[in-house]
């Protein structure tokens, strides 16, 4: 990130967050994502700006799985680590992970993807810590071409760090890092990418 640009903080909100109108927003988000994820007893799997653990609380809820969360903000990760108490949530930027490589079988991230400020650290790193095989699943608002580009231009202008994408963009992207895309489900303003690591 460069020095002069800033993110959208949520630390002062953490605690209220899924109650808030943030959170009832992001669960159109949160329950696209989690009718795509296909998900086995015994899986690893990681969220990527896991927020306050809503998606890994609801993931493990219906499967057995060994869940991590990493996020930049403590007090969502204090909140995360309460609500999902025997997982492992951290602290850590997206692009530059503690884990192992080929470590996980699956990556989730919503209503984060947008925030990333090193998307190209972030797709390296995915493919790194993914299983070959496993899948990469993103949950991040699509919208039309003009209304893209006015929101894209007036967050350059304010920098405010945070760019939306195209389906299509977010595929041609990670695809020089191995990367397929399986299916692009759509509903509104929400779209959730299924991205295999070839």
């Amino acid at each position: 990130m460069k020095p002069s640009q800033k993110d959208f903080k949520f630390d002062k909100r953490a605690a209220s967050y899924d109650s808030g109108f943030e959170g009832k927003l992001s669960s159109k988000f949160y329950n696209a994502l989690l009718s795509q994820v296909k998900l086995q007893d015994g899986f690893s799997v990681l969220d990527v700006g896991c927020g306050t653990g809503y998606v890994l609380r609801k993931m493990a809820s219906s499967t057995s799985i060994h869940g991590y969360g990493i996020d930049v903000e403590d007090e969502m990760i204090a909140v995360a680590r309460k609500k999902c108490p025997d997982m492992t949530i951290q602290r850590s930027p997206c692009e530059n992970t503690p884990f192992s490589d080929c470590q996980f079988d699956v990556l989730t991230a919503c209503m984060a993807y947008h925030h990333f400020s090193d998307k190209a650290g972030f797709i390296k790193e995915a493919s790194k810590i993914l299983k070959p095989g496993g899948c990469l699943y993103i949950a991040d608002p699509f919208f039309p071409y003009p209304i893209r580009k006015i929101i894209n231009a007036i967050l350059k202008l304010v920098r405010l760090t945070g760019k939306f994408f195209t389906a299509h963009e977010i595929e041609t992207d990670f695809s020089k890092e191995g990367f397929k895309m399986s299916s692009v489900y759509k509903s509104g303003i929400v779209q959730v990418l299924t991205l295999v690591k070839s």
